[in-house]
């Protein structure tokens, strides 16, 4: 057995100096005040288990703890719950060792039960939870139910021993997801189905009001067990606000950052304007934004239409429609991600090749078909510039713009025949080629209510992957990229997106936020890490 300090080790096990571990807080940093954040949707859920999207992520960060956690602002590992670990020389075997006195929400201290209830909860199929595949390396998860995790077992109240199936080089990041949170089961019980709405963790903050469509009200958890954060009061997520007005309250200092980020309508005026333009955070991001395509349902169930789509789509004039802040993408994984492709230049935009591919489907005449997409500007806007280049190869897609958890429950459900990944596009939960392919192209991600909305499932390339984050020793890190590469190509091949672009991050924050740009756009509490941002008073 090795001990080991929580590391930034992802393919190794060896310890680091705890000074990488360790996080600076803003020496300026002051303690109180409230902040304001709007978005223009409501919130679906605040449960761990089940939230997957652009504006809960970061709100259930702060609201819930795992065993591992990050450096803010960081894709740096660093201790959570869990104090320290030791793993098993031949990398199947985790024990983590938890600290001691943290407590959840309702006053009970937190322990090994609780983690273990945790994740049997998180897999159990009857959760529906859309990140159970993400713990598919832990022992007895093909069995999950009910029963629980076999290889997740309790040791004393402050040790939990999880056994693997097979190494897995992204498991201590898996350990850091939103889904890995600890929660108490008596406060599940007692919410039953509303506890997404009634959350309980052992986060920074703790949900203090919850008015359905207008406004979410986070206050500080005193009993926090990091020393001196969060710096905030309280924070207030105003909800139901369009984005330009959102913009405009920022403007007359009524609004501290617009969460939906800076209209792309008013880009150019923002980034023309020397003053707003200083309140500006660039950031870059594992992003890619995708048109999918459900390969369960006509006419996708045809790869000669998949490919078909992948060449009508013009999206340089795409990237045209976001100011240009995207680069066109050839492949799901963007190009800053180990295991992307270089050279691979993927389907050209071919109009003629286009349509003799739906010719050689059978459907020349052409296909009636759906559109979904989010109905927040810019992707309606992008919907149409699709809807228009499928056109011009017979493929009529009426769009169906929707709220953007009515579109993520389409994808789940599997009733969406096309989506437009815009405003909800995967960005990567933690910087590994894993990341992109489990959750939204493996089999365990095409489940009812999984993320996978192409419903795309291919055995063999799910053993490729499996096979590549098997391969946890350090020394073959350079062969398990390349078949990670050739998992993408893979998938690929088969088409069940069309990759459109990746893209930058831009958001403001008023005058009056302090804290390192980092922070707001923190690339793991995306899109602000409110535990460490604080006001000038």
């Amino acid at each position: 057995m090795k001990r080991l300090l929580a590391t930034t080790a992802v393919l190794i096990a060896l310890a680091i100096p705890a000074m990488a571990q360790d996080y600076t807080p803003d020496p300026n940093a002051q303690a109180g005040g409230s902040i304001t954040i709007t978005y223009k949707d409501d919130v679906a859920t605040l449960d761990p288990a089940i939230g997957y999207d652009w504006q809960n992520w970061s709100m259930i960060k702060s609201l819930f703890d795992g065993l591992m956690d990050y450096v803010p602002g960081t894709t740096t590992l660093r201790p959570g719950l869990a104090e320290s670990y030791e793993i098993a020389e031949d990398g199947l075997t985790y024990t983590f060792h938890l600290r001691t006195g943290v407590k959840f929400h309702n006053g009970r201290e937190m322990t090994a039960d609780d983690v273990k209830y945790s994740l049997d909860r998180v897999t159990d199929p009857a959760t529906q939870s859309p990140g159970a595949g993400f713990f598919g390396s832990i022992a007895g998860f093909e069995a999950a139910g009910s029963g629980g995790l076999s290889g997740v077992e309790v040791v004393d109240a402050a040790t939990v021993k999880i056994t693997l199936s097979r190494p897995d080089a992204t498991f201590l990041h898996v350990m850091a997801l939103n889904f890995a949170s600890i929660v108490p089961k008596e406060a599940v019980d007692e919410a039953g189905a509303d506890f997404g709405k009634k959350p309980v963790g052992t986060g920074a903050f703790k949900l203090a009001e919850w008015t359905l469509g207008q406004r979410l009200v986070f206050e500080k958890n005193a009993d926090y067990w990091r020393a001196g954060v969060p710096y905030l009061d309280s924070v207030v997520f105003e909800v139901g606000q369009e984005p330009v007005v959102a913009l405009l309250r920022l403007q007359n200092g009524e609004v501290d950052v617009p969460g939906d980020g800076i209209p792309p309508a008013k880009f150019q005026e923002v980034m023309a304007d020397p003053a707003q333009a200083a309140r500006v955070v660039q950031g870059g991001q594992l992003h890619t934004g995708y048109v999918t395509m459900n390969v369960n349902t006509p006419p996708f169930d045809k790869v000669e239409v998949r490919k078909a789509v992948n060449m009508a789509i013009n999206k340089d004039r795409i990237v045209q429609i976001i100011n240009g802040r995207a680069v066109p993408a050839t492949q799901p994984l963007p190009p800053s991600m180990p295991g992307y492709t270089e050279g691979y230049a993927g389907y050209p935009f071919d109009v003629e090749g286009a349509k003799q591919l739906m010719a050689d489907a059978g459907l020349a005449d052409g296909v009636d078909t759906e559109l979904y997409v989010m109905n927040t500007d810019p992707n309606p806007r992008i919907a149409q510039a699709i809807q228009q280049d499928l056109a011009a190869i017979g493929i009529r897609a009426e769009i169906k713009s929707l709220a953007q958890a009515n579109v993520i429950e389409a994808g789940g459900a599997g009733t969406a025949p096309m989506i437009w990944s815009g405003g909800m596009a995967w960005i990567a939960d933690f910087p590994d080629p894993s990341n992109f392919y489990g959750p939204i192209l493996g089999c365990a991600g095409a489940g009812e209510g999984g993320w996978n909305w192409s419903k795309f499932c291919d055995e063999g390339l799910d053993k490729m992957a499996v096979d590549a984050d098997s391969l946890s020793d350090p020394a073959k890190s350079a062969d398990r990229l390349n078949l990670w590469s050739d998992t993408y190509m893979g998938v690929m091949e088969q088409a069940p997106w069309a990759p459109v672009f990746n893209e930058e991050r831009y958001t403001m924050k008023s005058e009056r936020m302090g804290g390192e740009d980092a922070l707001y756009v923190d690339p793991v509490s995306i899109p602000v890490n409110y535990d460490y941002v604080w006001v000038k008073q």
